[in-house]
C-alpha cells in the first residue's frame, strides 16, 4: 500500500541555509531508492529555520530499508545542524 511519510525539522541558530541544503542533498538518494515514488523539501513560509520532507513510498518497509541502507556517518555529521530532534510519521489516502 502506498504510504507519505512527512517529516518536520528545525534548524539549530545560524544553521537554516545548512541544513537546508543538507536536506535538498538526500533528494537524489531518496529518490534512487528502491520503492520511492516522490521525495521534496518545503521550507515554512513564516519561519527560515523549519522544513519539511514529503515522501511517497510504495510501503513503509521501502522507506525503513533506505534509512538503514544511508550512511550513518552522513547523517551523524548533519546533527549539529538540527536545532530539535527531527519528526515524522506515516500517512495514507
Amino acid at each position: 500500500m502506498e504510504i507519505t511519510r512527512i517529516n518536520e525539522f528545525q534548524s539549530a541558530d545560524g544553521k537554516s541555509d545548512e541544513l537546508y541544503n543538507f536536506l535538498l542533498s538526500l533528494i537524489p538518494y531518496i529518490s534512487n531508492s528502491k520503492g520511492c515514488i516522490s521525495c521534496e523539501v518545503l521550507k515554512q513560509k513564516d519561519s527560515d529555520n523549519c522544513f519539511i520532507v514529503i515522501e511517497k513510498w510504495e510501503s513503509i518497509e521501502c522507506h525503513m530499508q533506505s534509512i538503514a541502507n544511508f550512511p550513518k556517518e552522513e547523517m551523524l555529521s548533519a546533527m549539529s545542524l538540527f536545532g530539535s530532534p527531527p519528526k515524522g510519521n506515516y500517512y495514507s489516502a
